[in-house]
């Protein structure tokens, strides 16, 4: 792999210890996915925190800590400041800091995620703690290089935005931060992003559920590594409605790219879409054969049904105990219209209901009034952390969800027959009434 001048000071040290041991993962990473070279990264989203799995690493020292677990090493490496030019956001994070007694965490749990933020934030990492970087100010323009830990958001960023990035997970990412640089291959290349199969879109989806049942369905019949193109008459998704189906698309098919025909800017066309006949960066993608895939009602009311539990017919006399919203967070046009359906309404007395958003749109949601409203129906606005992370309340039997990312990451002690998924408006009425209602 061709390194240059600066990459190979790095390399060698001259940076520091942490650049040094970052480096040396993203070029065996390069050399592992055949890149000939590496780019330079402009957005890092960052998995930042006291997360449990941190607990393997057996310290509470963060430099000690952050070597093992982020820059794959036993040398104690002190992390200092992430890369010049890289801008920094945290992901979802462990804890909601506004209000940390709602997250479970004992105290010093607690205090120790405080301060492994605050070494984040004194290497220049903003604590954005949210899983939609890109509606809060995470913005890589067409053709930046970004690392991101959050599969929704990779595939939101490169599809809509045609901003370039892997899902590269953790370590990979936070090793492109501290280092600047991560390796030119995959979503990074040109050549590498155009479209490999076609999906007919026949079923008309108009709610946010229906889309969030599409993408289910279809993430389990796309050929693995494959980037779709999406073609037919349906009525245009906002960004709101893609960030769900983009969720639930990359939850179950691992997919980090797809174009919208006339939607997408690398898809103005179905013939750009699939680049036919095109020269990329002086290759040749000829004219292809393009395989085509359609999904019908029945084989997404199948998917939608294998996420629910098979005892729903008799739930009205068995209680619901924890509703969770907000997979991913909810924008604040969301917030609004929970707050006007739980407006004068009141949540069931034993079934705890947690909404989940970033800090920015909760702000937006008091100045409109908004989470007050939520907030005396008995519901807790949450920020920075996701229940996947945060777990769930004591006690917890029988769960519901509006999210089939959310569906799809219960802890499997909990059975099928205790789990029920369906639209928000299903959830809502399920915290009212505190049994499961479709």
């Amino acid at each position: 792999m061709k390194l240059t001048d600066n990459d190979k000071k790095i390399l060698n040290g001259d940076n520091g210890l942490a650049p040094q041991k970052a480096m040396e993962l993203i070029v065996r990473y390069g050399e592992i996915v055949g890149a000939e070279s590496l780019c330079s990264v402009t957005w890092a989203d960052l998995f930042c925190g006291c997360h449990s799995y941190l607990g393997v690493a057996n310290s509470i020292d963060f430099d000690e800590v952050f070597s093992k677990m982020a820059l794959c090493t036993n040398e104690k490496a002190t992390l200092e400041k992430m890369a010049n030019g890289c801008i920094c956001y945290s992901g979802v994070e462990p804890d909601c800091t506004e209000i940390p007694e709602k997250m479970f965490m004992s105290d010093d749990k607690k205090a120790l995620n405080l301060s492994f933020l605050s070494r984040f934030v004194d290497a220049n990492v903003i604590l954005s703690g949210n899983c939609i970087p890109y509606l809060t100010g995470f913005v890589p323009i067409m053709g930046d290089h970004f690392v991101s830990c959050e599969s929704s958001a990779v595939l939101f960023m490169n599809s809509m935005w045609g901003a370039m990035g892997n899902g590269d997970g953790i370590e990979a990412s936070f090793c492109a931060a501290v280092c600047g640089r991560t390796p030119l291959a995959g979503m990074h290349l040109k050549e590498k992003r155009i479209g490999t199969i076609e999906v007919r879109i026949t079923t008309n989806p108009k709610t946010l559920h229906d889309w969030d049942n599409l993408g289910y369905a279809l993430g389990r019949k796309l050929p693995p590594h494959s980037i779709p193109v999406f073609t037919g008459n349906y009525e245009k998704p906002n960004s709101i409605i893609l960030k769900t189906f983009f969720a639930s698309l990359a939850c179950s098919s691992g997919t980090e790219m797809c174009h919208i025909v006339g939607i997408t800017p690398e898809a103005p066309s179905y013939e750009e879409a699939f680049k036919k006949s095109k020269l990329i960066d002086g290759k040749c993608c000829g004219n292809r054969k393009v395989d085509s895939i359609t999904l019908s009602i029945e084989e997404i009311e199948k998917a939608k049904l294998s996420l629910t539990s098979k005892d729903s017919s008799s739930c009205r006399t068995k209680h619901i105990d924890y509703i969770t919203i907000g997979c991913p967070h909810l924008h604040i046009e969301e917030l609004r219209e929970v707050a006007r359906f739980l407006d004068g309404k009141k949540i069931h007395s034993g079934t705890h209901v947690d909404i989940w958003t970033t800090g920015p749109m909760k702000y937006m949601a008091e100045r409109c009034g908004y989470a007050k409203v939520i907030e005396n129906a008995g519901a807790n606005i949450l920020t920075g952390g996701c229940p996947s992370n945060r777990g769930y309340p004591n006690g917890t039997k029988k769960v519901a969800f509006d999210s089939s990312k959310q569906r799809q990451d219960a802890p499997i002690n909990l059975g099928n027959d205790n789990i029920f998924f369906g639209s928000r408006q299903s959830c809502l009425e399920s915290a009212i009434k505190g049994y499961w209602v479709e």
